[in-house]
């Protein structure tokens, strides 16, 4: 997850877009190389549910096929995850806790990653400040905070100095959840933070105070005290701008089906009102590199085809998205701005929104409806954070820059799986630029068949 790997699209691994699958019994070597990135990333399947790490009391795979079949949401986990184990605050692993050792004294770097399919997080440690020192495996200018909240797919690396008085103390993840009146895994995860000299106790581990499932003021704050270490070169003349529209729909029932959604429908997801839909028989970037015919069209449009209130009372009419494999090409060397903007189609939501392929600045965020006229002036262009996924505020908007300098086939989507699932994705295919070192890799002999 968020590699940045030049010209080696064929390693970057979700299904159907860069490659097949990997048939049973199979395999495959995935070569790259790593760029400009130091700190944290995370390695994940990228097919289905397969990368699930919360608990379900059930196959997550059968979970989120009878959600397909029947249109509705799918069955929330019964319970989150801290290095595999959900913590002694629930009863099936209440002598498995996570326990993780210090010293008194000593600084240790903690490198937290949101594994979770569904759900962002907040992370704290009970009576510890942490000290963020890193995103997405790009340094980012140190400040101290009692609590941190990641996206799915997100990773931070911050520093945790053992000050205080030798003991336990739990380290906790639980739900920050944004969207009104949705179910959620209303649970709390937990590992022990052990000083050596409190290592025979009995005593209780200390609970930290972690803010409540919708603080969506904790999670901003969080956020938006994100900057880079130093003043950074963002992309100022823009070559594409485009604007894209992101949230949950509504399909209606077909005809001779039962469907579960809301009033007989089925839950969609749309990126500008195309409800993204993956090949079954062929990749993306394999038909692109052959000059395959009608597996993508090159025709995702650069900004909603109608502009309406985003986060105000939305028509029914607009509820329904199309479908189709729809690309955005991009000229190597452009420089591009997205503005992200999140919907209240059925509910606002936080989305949080990965490239694959790219690292991009985040130069603004906001709430409501974006406005070029007034929210420019917002813009950070001196020292922005670099992300590969950003979390577009609940009922608000992000703003990202990159410069398109890795050709291939590059997916966009919502890391929260359900909405992937559902549609919420879109793709830019990168051309090639001039000479070996701006074009695109040959497939590598070992890429599985489709």
């Amino acid at each position: 997850h968020g590699v940045r790997q030049m010209r080696t699209a064929w390693a970057d691994g979700p299904e159907f877009v860069t490659q097949c699958p990997i048939r049973p019994g199979g395999s495959y070597t995935y070569r790259f190389t790593i760029e400009g990135q130091e700190g944290t990333l995370w390695w994940h399947a990228h097919s289905s549910w397969l990368r699930a790490r919360e608990w379900w009391d059930a196959n997550p795979i059968d979970v989120i096929n009878e959600a397909k079949r029947t249109g509705a949401a799918p069955n929330i986990s019964d319970a989150y995850t801290i290095n595999g184990q959900p913590g002694d605050l629930y009863k099936c692993s209440s002598q498995d806790t996570v326990v993780i050792p210090v010293d008194s004294g000593e600084t240790n770097l903690l490198r937290v990653i949101n594994s979770a399919l569904n759900q962002e997080l907040f992370f704290s440690v009970a009576n510890h400040q942490l000290t963020v020192v890193g995103v997405d495996a790009l340094y980012t200018k140190p400040f101290t905070t009692s609590v941190i909240m990641l996206g799915p797919g997100q990773t931070t690396d911050v520093l945790i100095n053992a000050n205080q008085s030798p003991g336990r103390y739990y380290i906790a993840a639980r739900a920050y959840q944004s969207a009104i009146n949705a179910p959620f895994d209303n649970t709390t995860t937990t590992a022990i933070l052990e000083y050596a000299s409190a290592k025979k106790s009995n005593s209780s581990p200390i609970l930290p105070r972690l803010p409540d499932f919708n603080n969506t003021a904790a999670a901003s704050a969080f956020t938006t005290s994100l900057r880079s270490p130093r003043k950074v070169d963002v992309p100022t003349q823009i070559d594409e701008n485009l604007f894209f529209t992101v949230g949950l729909g509504l399909n209606p029932c077909p005809k001779g089906q039962k469907c579960q959604g809301p009033n007989g429908t089925r839950f969609t997801a749309s990126m500008n009102n195309i409800s993204f839909v993956l090949p079954s028989t062929y990749s993306i970037l394999q038909a692109h590199y052959s000059r395959a015919s009608n597996v993508f069209t090159k025709d995702f449009t650069a900004a909603p085809p109608l502009q309406f209130d985003y986060t105000g009372n939305v028509s029914r009419a607009l509820w329904t998205p199309t479908s189709g494999t729809k690309l955005y090409p991009l000229k190597y060397g452009s420089n591009v701005q997205v503005v992200l903007q999140g919907t209240s189609i059925f509910t606002v939501e936080n989305h949080p929104i990965h490239l694959h392929g790219y690292d991009f600045y985040i130069v603004a965020e906001g709430f409501g409806n974006f406005n070029a006229k007034s929210d420019t002036s917002k813009f950070n262009l001196v020292d922005p954070p670099m992300r590969n996924t950003v979390a577009v505020p609940v009922g608000g908007w992000a703003v990202i820059r990159f410069v398109a300098d890795n050709p291939g086939v590059w997916l966009m989507h919502c890391h929260l799986d359900v909405h992937i699932t559902w549609g919420l994705a879109m793709a830019f295919l990168v051309e090639d630029g001039s000479g070996e070192l701006e074009t695109l890799e040959s497939p590598p002999v070992d890429l599985p068949e489709c």
